[in-house]
């Protein structure tokens, strides 16, 4: 089927750098009148041009891919559980909270002010309070999406075999992601490769779910005590919706946090603009281009934040925000934050 898709190409495709540019972001197909599925496409003629030693342009020194492929090694053990102050987890519990690169994320994006970390231990405060202690397993690896994406299957099968593994040993029947890549490889990739007895779930699905058991209270300002009126604009990320189709979880919470409004964008839900950048690989000027119209989209509605579920949305994002290029252009600064702390906020946990 492949082979014959890429009939008249040649091995021109295959060697085409560009190949790597795609954001396998789904709005080609979301668009095509012929429900042609073009990232998977493009997916598996990354894996022909990764079997030919052909590569993207690794962002961020390749430390990120490094770091994948290190501890796809089974004889790895880790150290990456000692931010978890103030949480409360189980040895044993049903729930699992999947920590993903969070711990790996954080050292290499403090200069920019993200912090993955922060957004797992709020994910876990936040299931506290609705009464979970999920367990974490100590030496989870990262989920492989990155390297699924840009080709390097053997490495992302080792890494999802040594996942299920620990996972059925653990004896969880729930998996919590607060990552829509993760959430997306578990659900849908994984199950091509591994048996995983366990259901999956995004977080805002499980808080659109719980919404009457969370306190949320109003923003008040300062000295004062009526209530404060801040306008948010949300970011559709591409795994959470055009790739799973969860658009509605994370605006009821939004729209249940007193004191927020949300006004959409003009291009929202099917119609988001992705952030710009995939797997980090081939971050280019397009790349960057598309990040600054899509926070000059956001600015226009009035929205004094934008709010993200996803840690590489807000990544990037903020990157464009403080990169040389950017003073020079047109005004693209916003508050960003994940939706996880815009209720971790609004709970005061």
């Amino acid at each position: 089927m492949l082979e014959r898709a890429l009939m008249g190409f040649g091995d021109e495709l295959i060697h085409d750098r560009e190949l790597f540019s795609c954001l396998s972001c789904y709005a080609c197909s979301h668009l095509c009148p012929s429900d042609v599925d073009y990232p998977v496409f493009t997916q598996k003629v990354r894996n022909l041009a990764s079997s030919q030693g052909e590569h993207g342009d690794c962002t961020h020194s390749g430390i990120l891919f490094s770091l994948m492929k290190l501890i796809s090694r089974s004889d790895i053990k880790q150290k990456r559980l000692d931010w978890l102050d103030g949480c409360r987890t189980s040895q044993k519990s049903e729930v699992l909270y999947f920590v993903g690169c969070a711990p790996y994320l954080e050292p290499v994006f403090q200069d920019i002010e993200v912090s993955p970390v922060n957004i797992a231990r709020n994910s876990i405060k936040i299931l506290n309070a609705l009464g979970i202690e999920p367990m974490l397993l100590p030496n989870e690896r990262c989920c492989g999406h990155d390297l699924l994406w840009t080709g390097d299957t053997e490495t992302f099968k080792k890494l999802a075999q040594l996942n299920a593994e620990m996972i059925r040993e653990a004896g969880a029947k729930k998996i919590v992601f607060s990552c829509p890549e993760g959430y997306r490889t578990f659900k849908i990739d994984y199950p091509q490769y591994v048996k995983l007895d366990c259901e999956p779930v995004h977080i805002t699905e499980l808080l659109a779910q719980n919404l009457s058991k969370l306190s949320l209270r109003p923003r008040v300002k300062q000295g004062g005590s009526n209530p404060e009126v801040k306008r948010v604009t949300y970011q559709d990320p591409c795994r959470l919706g055009r790739h799973l189709g969860i658009y509605e979880p994370p605006r009821e919470i939004i729209k249940a946090i007193p004191g927020i409004k949300l006004i959409e964008m003009e291009h929202s839900g099917e119609e988001s603009i992705c952030c710009g950048t995939s797997a980090w690989t081939n971050c280019s000027s397009y790349s960057k281009q598309i990040r600054i119209e899509r926070l000059l989209e956001a600015k226009a509605t009035g929205a004094e934040l934008l709010v993200t579920s996803c840690p590489k949305c807000q990544i990037h994002f903020k990157c464009a925000m403080v990169d040389k290029g950017a003073e020079k252009g047109p005004d693209i600064k916003m508050e960003v934050m994940d939706l996880v702390n815009l209720v971790a906020n609004a709970m005061g946990v």
